[in-house]
């Protein structure tokens, strides 16, 4: 059992890692003093490209291409630039214990690293039909995908099951851009999800119904208003059926599952302050224990321009929360300070030939304008969300790089809306003005 010790420790081995080391890298750290500590076997990466990209029949994404932090534009972090940047890596290398007062973590194999000041970047996992009791759920070829171990998994189903039957359980993020990406995969696709409509945490119903049909233009069967309560499997353990609370069944040689995340947060129970399911944080993602901070998925942070905590499940917060907190880091070493974090909520996704941005907040009124109609060729529509008279919140599926830039302005600018049906009438160029 190993000791070692340094002066900071990330802890993770996602986006915000890779971020929060380039911006200690940035910053000048000096060699020797930084450690990124990760369960995984490889180099912190974006993990956007598992859901698209990566499982692509062409010109698949695969590593170095996508390590952290080209999903930004800038350097990529290869292992060996760790090295080179004075930066210890660390993988494949489990923490099974936190002690926050004693400022140690612990390894599954019982190595010990001390640290003067911590970056908790832990991230989410998934929830998986074995956590609820699901009937079967244990069935070879029921795969969910958070990891690059997970997404190589599901390359080989797609592989071993060509033209087979998949069925996608759940209809957010994940179960869009998947259901995309098995059809594209020339798999026979069913995506199920109870809500009565996909993406119902920010598609208004408009939205979502231009979506579904695309999406059954492209061959994929929808399925709303029920959940998978079991499966059945073949004698070598694969999936064979699922079984729908509705009566229905389903054939499948391949299921993936997408119902949601939960943060990584069980080793801080009880030592750090909680709020809303993530670690509580301020504007600079300081935790309530001295020189802890928590960062992306599983942090709780004041969101300014709304006068609000939320946590955010999203890549743009992972990258900007951990640049944020190592800039907080080095300034107050050096008796400075950084501004408050100001995040604009922003969400984006690509799937088939589909790409849409979405920035602010979805609530009040919401109007539709442009062209929505999915048998066109190139669809360009958008949709404004209006409460208190002002534009909150502003989305565009095909913009172009400028527009997607005035979404963003809007957003921020939050101006006010003469009306709902002038707002139609101006689309885009409304959004353009500002």
């Amino acid at each position: 059992m190993a000791e070692k010790s340094f002066k900071y420790i990330i802890l993770g081995g996602g986006v915000s890692a890779g971020y929060a080391a380039k911006e200690f890298a940035n910053q000048g750290v000096q060699p020797g003093e930084l450690a990124v500590i990760s369960k995984e076997a490889v180099a912190p990466y974006e993990r956007p490209a598992l859901s698209k990209g990566y499982l692509f029949p062409e010109g698949a994404a695969r590593l170095p291409g996508f390590h952290c932090c080209v999903g930004s534009g800038g350097e990529k972090l290869l292992p060996e630039s760790y090295k080179q940047k004075g930066i210890e890596l660390i993988l494949n290398t489990e923490i099974v214990k936190a002690d926050l007062s004693a400022k140690s973590l612990v390894s599954a194999t019982g190595d010990v690293f001390k640290y003067q000041t911590l970056i908790i970047a832990t991230g989410s996992t998934v929830l998986r039909l074995t956590d609820f009791g699901v009937k079967g759920a244990d069935s070879k070829n029921i795969l969910y995908l958070r990891e690059i171990d997970d997404a190589d998994k599901l390359v080989e189903a797609i592989k071993a099951k060509k033209g087979g039957k998949a069925v996608v359980v759940g209809g957010g993020y994940i179960g869009l851009e998947l259901s995309a990406v098995l059809r594209i995969n020339n798999l026979d696709v069913t995506m199920v999800f109870p809500e009565p409509w996909c993406m119902p945490r920010l598609f208004t119903a408009d939205i979502a119904a231009f979506y579904e049909t695309y999406y059954t233009n492209k061959g994929v069967k929808i399925i709303k208003g029920t959940v998978a309560s079991g499966f059945t499997a073949q004698p070598n353990g694969e999936v064979k059926e699922v079984q729908l609370k509705d009566g229905r069944t389903l054939e499948a040689d391949i299921v993936i599952v997408g119902v949601g995340a939960k943060p990584l947060t069980s080793l801080f129970k009880g030592q750090v302050e909680e709020d809303k399911g993530g670690i509580k944080t301020d504007a600079f993602f300081k935790t309530s224990v001295p020189d802890v901070y928590a960062v992306g998925d599983v942090a709780t942070f004041p969101l300014k321009m709304y006068g609000d905590v939320r946590r955010v499940e999203h890549v743009d917060h992972s990258r900007k929360s951990a640049e944020q907190a190592v800039k907080a880091i080095k300034a107050a070493e050096g008796g400075a300070a950084v501004e408050e974090y100001d995040y604009l909520p922003f969400f984006y996704s690509r799937s088939f030939d589909l790409s849409w941005q979405f920035y602010g907040d979805n609530v009040g009124d919401s109007v539709l304008f442009g062209d929505s109609n999915p048998s066109n060729p190139k669809p360009r529509f958008g949709a404004y969300w209006v409460q208190g008279g002002k534009v909150v919140g502003a989305f565009m599926e095909g913009g172009s790089g400028d527009e997607n830039k005035a979404l963003a302005k809007v957003a921020k600018a939050r101006p006010s809306a003469e009306s709902l049906d002038e707002l139609v009438k101006q689309g885009i160029s409304f959004a353009a003005k500002i």
